[in-house]
């Protein structure tokens, strides 16, 4: 069973914001993901053996328009 560490969370939320699959964790381990989906499962496993929150990070996108 793998202990995870705050710089796990941190890798996995930079490889989301980035659109990354590929993560290399504190240890050193390298994992491919093969979608969006399983990235934010693993996630949520770490964010709650951290005890934190388990919603995904907060994306926010702007639009323009020209009247």
């Amino acid at each position: 069973m793998t202990t995870w560490t705050q710089a796990d969370l941190a890798a996995i939320d930079a490889a989301i914001a980035t659109g990354a699959s590929r993560v290399r964790f504190a240890d050193n381990r390298e994992v491919f993901y093969r979608s969006l989906a399983e990235m934010r499962s693993v996630r949520r496993d770490i964010a709650a053996a951290l005890g934190g929150t388990v919603t995904a990070p907060r994306v926010t996108l702007a639009s323009f328009r020209r009247d």
